[in-house]
């Protein structure tokens, strides 16, 4: 088979999601030779609600991605703000207009969109290996102190024959997403104190593909007893989603956190169904109209895995645990933690010294650590059904509350702004230890 002879790159990237790709982009951008290996073969599908909030369009900016940014190329959609729904309220909330924020979203799916990233990497002049496994580190020396590769294993397309071999680097980025079987390798476990979350989603076809709104729904119950209404059910510390995509279908789907009770009790797959049964007929969302099953998968919140650099590797995207608590986005946050990871790797690699590395944490803490922490305490908040309750009841019909919400949850702040908004939301994130 013999499809990778090469043995010694100045960067090994595991897993090319998000935060993989755009490292490796980044780092081939500073003239670094690059190989990124990826256990599948693209396109390939990840459960996620496909949705790009303005924090992510400036990280595609920041990638050199402008038009899938402005959701031009087919497949991408843009979005001028979020409908939120809550009790009998409905709310729209265009994007902020805050220095140096895009003022639209995009969505697209995981599959188109994961598969632009990874190829954007390949045209930056980074190594793509489909198919290939990343299944060990490799170590500087016998003491196991620091990490210098890993091997692997290939599959071939045709006929599953696999291949086994080693990859050296100074530099290794472990972007192997929320089970990263490389971190556990080395030694790292997920902080069970730190919140995880669910997401559960499916794909249907309907005329609400049209609209110019994401929309967030803060009423998910549990499934109502045979008979009973929808409004029975238990209020669960979730929310819901409809985002447009194109083609004429939406993403269907609600996220759960773990300080619920009902966290692995509940069957999500019905919580779904239930809630989109007492849709409005002219939405079109019905069993008949699904395209494809329901699929669920975890979100890592709050830097969940740590400490990110580690034995000299790197930790990137959910392999880190770095979904935001706040909302379960964890695409800008990937990317921005890349953009980090490659800056100190390229110093790392031309001074010949592991010193350069130690930023890297502090880079991340210095970003959103503290915004992080904050919201930790907002997630163990939500996890009380009267606290949820009393949000959207009294918090929904307050336009000025609801606007102060809507900045802080999808973490649009400017560090220089003398907005209010700005003011109180880098104070708190200052007082605030970053862990």
């Amino acid at each position: 088979m013999s499809e990778h002879p090469i043995t010694h790159a100045d960067a090994v990237v595991v897993g090319a999601g998000p935060g993989g790709s755009a490292a490796a982009r980044f780092l081939a951008d500073a003239g670094r030779d690059v190989v990124v290996l990826e256990k599948a073969s693209f396109p390939r599908d990840k459960v996620c609600g496909d949705a790009l909030t303005p924090r992510a369009v400036r990280a595609l900016e920041q990638l050199g991605l402008h038009e899938e940014a402005a959701g031009e190329p087919d497949g991408w959609v843009a979005q001028s703000g979020l409908r939120m729904y809550g009790g009998r309220t409905v709310l729209d909330l265009p994007w902020p207009e805050v220095g140096g924020w895009p003022t639209h979203s995009v969505t697209a799916t995981r599959s188109l969109f994961d598969h632009t990233l990874a190829e954007h990497a390949v045209k930056g002049g980074a190594q793509l290996w489909e198919r290939t496994e990343a299944t060990a580190p490799v170590w500087l020396s016998d003491r196991q102190e620091r990490v210098a590769g890993v091997t692997y294993r290939t599959r071939d397309r045709e006929d599953g024959a696999t291949e086994e071999g080693t990859v050296r680097a100074p530099l290794v980025i472990l972007a192997d997403g929320n089970s990263s079987r490389m971190a556990v390798a080395l030694g790292l476990h997920r902080d069970a104190s730190r919140p995880m979350g669910v997401a559960v989603r499916a794909y249907y076809e309907s005329p609400r593909a049209e609209m110019d709104r994401m929309e967030g729904f803060l009423e998910m119950r549990t499934p109502p007893e045979e008979g009973a209404r929808y409004e029975d059910g238990d209020l669960l510390p979730a929310y819901g989603w409809i985002f447009p995509l194109d083609d004429g279908v939406v993403n269907v789907g609600w996220g759960l956190l773990d300080s619920s009770p009902h966290f692995r009790s509940i069957n999500y797959r019905k919580v779904l169904e239930a809630w989109v049964d007492q849709f409005p007929a002219e939405w079109g969302i019905t069993p008949e109209t699904r395209t494809g099953g329901v699929r669920s998968a975890g979100l890592p919140m709050a830097h969940n895995r740590h400490p990110m650099l580690h034995r000299g590797a790197l930790l990137v995207g959910d392999s880190a645990g770095m979904v935001n608590p706040f909302n379960g986005e964890g695409i800008s946050y990937a990317i921005e933690a890349a953009a980090f990871a490659a800056e100190v790797g390229d110093e790392a690699i031309a001074r010949g010294s592991d010193a350069p590395l130690s930023r890297y944490p502090e880079l991340v803490q210095g970003e959103w650590g503290g915004y992080y922490t904050l919201g930790r305490t907002f997630t163990w908040l939500m996890g009380h059904p009267t606290v949820m309750r009393v949000c959207r009841d009294y918090g929904m019909p307050r336009r000025r509350l609801m606007d102060f919400v809507f900045r802080t949850m999808a973490h649009l702040v400017s560090p220089r702004s003398r907005d209010a908004t700005d003011l109180i939301l880098n104070s708190l994130s200052r007082a605030v230890p970053a862990a």
